[in-house]
């Protein structure tokens, strides 16, 4: 099974940027479709974006669409999410979630088979 750890959280201002990554072991990304998930206090999680590696397809969700941007560094084998342009309302709890059955990047919702532990983006002025 694959094992997934995100990083690159932290506090940023509105209308700044940050960049999360999602490092994988155990297994390559290229087996799965893969997924940026966020939950914000008290809210269930939601889907970010995902990415299909069996069609090549991407999602966002109309929130962050024109904003946000998933990409895969396979030589890493590492998922990225950039962020710009953040609003305060995106500040939650982003998580990075994997599934080897899924095909459709469109099926971004919480019912991945493997997940990272989360890491915090707070934006705040």
């Amino acid at each position: 099974q694959v094992q997934l750890v995100e990083s690159g959280g932290g506090l940023v201002q509105p209308g700044g940027s940050l960049r999360l990554s999602c490092e994988a072991s155990g297994d390559t990304l290229d087996h799965y479709t893969i997924g940026w998930f966020r939950q914000a206090p008290g809210k269930g999680r939601e889907g970010v974006s995902c990415f299909s590696s069996h069609d090549g397809s991407t999602y966002y969700a109309d929130s962050v669409k024109g904003r946000f941007t998933i990409s895969r560094d396979n030589a890493k084998n590492t998922v990225y999410l950039q962020m710009n342009s953040l609003k305060s309302e995106d500040t939650a709890v982003y998580y990075c979630a994997a599934d080897g059955t899924i095909t459709a990047a469109e099926v971004c919702v919480p019912v991945y088979s493997y997940w990272g532990q989360g890491t915090q983006v707070t934006v705040s002025s």
